[in-house]
């Protein structure tokens, strides 16, 4: 990848760098040619596992998801988390390619999981491994390979935050182009139910739920939350499904609907549901209220050593395991975001050596109090 303007020359490179850059690479393709889709990581895991053990680390399980520490691990430092998830979403029809096949061509890796999210966790893994074995570290590192992340579900990585012990600070490798995500939209998805009176469509019946949802349907799309965040913008809200009727002669007594709502920082998920429920009329029931917005101060001294760098910090209107960590963290990886859940799914070999040399740095260069 060619430097630019707005990209610094990355100083001293780390020794051994290729060594790592090779490794990761090749466990990617490992990991692409074994299906991981969201409760189903069992394998993937297992292959995590046994390429630390490969290293002599020491690794622990829960599930299928896998974490190991820094060998001179000191309870009395900061300790700083690397994280990923290796589940992937299902492929999709679009695919001209094997999803399940690792193909390299015109220095690009396709296959299921390359961009989202296997670049960012064999980059973060082979920066764990470049600080493994030195001792008398500032800080502690705990790399965690973790599960269901794509479904937001219970046995990811929220399941071993408290197995791990405090943490500091986290790295969540996404697909960021490595730019600095301080601060990612949440996720709250509401099923509401408008009621009615069924009856004969021949006849006057002022009480049709399809009619009585319509208020309510233009409330969510025309209200404005009054707080706008810095890095997030407004809070969205769209109605994405609806279901009414089973007859074309049959007044309906129930319409329902969905409404997929992106919060953000100033708001919590309780309080974005607090002002739905004081203004509608239907039945409103969520389906999570886990997936809050997060943020990271720009003064953090991880986001400012990124900053030293030559990153860009942004809000990132997509959610990660970002939303379950109750510390600092900041979501940042090799690949695009845009190429995620995408047919023909790839990342460049050459994002992946560029994301363990900035990783590296950041991690050389950081000073947490």
């Amino acid at each position: 990848m060619k430097q630019t303007m707005s990209e610094p020359k990355l100083y001293d490179k780390a020794p051994g760098l290729e060594t790592f850059q090779q490794g990761a690479i090749d466990l990617l393709k490992q990991l692409i040619a074994i299906p991981s889709l969201s409760k189903q990581e069992h394998d993937t895991a297992s292959c995590i596992e046994q390429f630390l053990q490969s290293k002599a680390i020491n690794t622990h399980r829960k599930g299928n998801n896998v974490w190991a520490c820094n060998q001179y691990f000191e309870p009395s430092k900061p300790t700083i988390l690397l994280n990923s998830h290796h589940d992937t979403v299902k492929p999709n029809a679009g695919y001209t390619k094997n999803p399940f096949e690792a193909i390299e061509e015109d220095g690009k890796l396709y296959g299921l999981g390359s961009n989202d999210a296997g670049g960012p966790l064999v980059s973060l893994m082979a920066a764990f491994l470049y600080f493994y074995h030195q001792p008398q570290l500032k800080y502690n590192f705990i790399y965690a390979a973790t599960a269901e992340e794509e479904i937001s579900g219970l046995g990811g990585v929220a399941s071993i935050l408290d197995v791990m012990g405090p943490i500091d600070v986290a790295i969540v490798g996404e697909p960021t182009q490595m730019e600095l995500a301080i601060a990612e939209k949440g996720l709250l998805v509401l099923d509401c139910v408008s009621k009615g009176v069924a009856g004969h469509a021949a006849h006057p019946n002022p009480e049709n739920a399809i009619i009585n949802a319509l208020d309510d349907l233009q409330w969510f799309r025309n209200f404005c939350f009054p707080k706008v965040s810095k890095f997030l913008g407004e809070v969205k809200m769209s109605v994405t499904l609806i279901h009414a009727g089973n007859q074309h002669n049959v007044v309906p007594d129930s319409c329902s609907f969905t409404v997929d709502i992106r919060t953000t920082d100033d708001y919590s998920n309780q309080e974005v549901l607090d002002v739905v429920r004081s203004h509608v009329q239907c039945e409103v029931t969520p389906r999570s209220m886990l997936l809050n917005a997060s943020a990271i101060s720009e003064e953090h001294a991880l986001v400012q050593t990124g900053i030293s760098l030559g990153r860009r910090v942004y809000g990132s209107p997509t959610s990660s395991d970002m939303a379950v960590m109750n510390f600092p963290a900041v979501k940042m990886g090799p690949g695009n975001s845009l190429r995620s859940h995408s047919s023909d799914e790839f990342i460049f070999i050459e994002e992946i050596k560029t994301g363990i040399e900035i990783y590296i740095q950041m991690l050389s260069k950081i000073a947490l109090s």
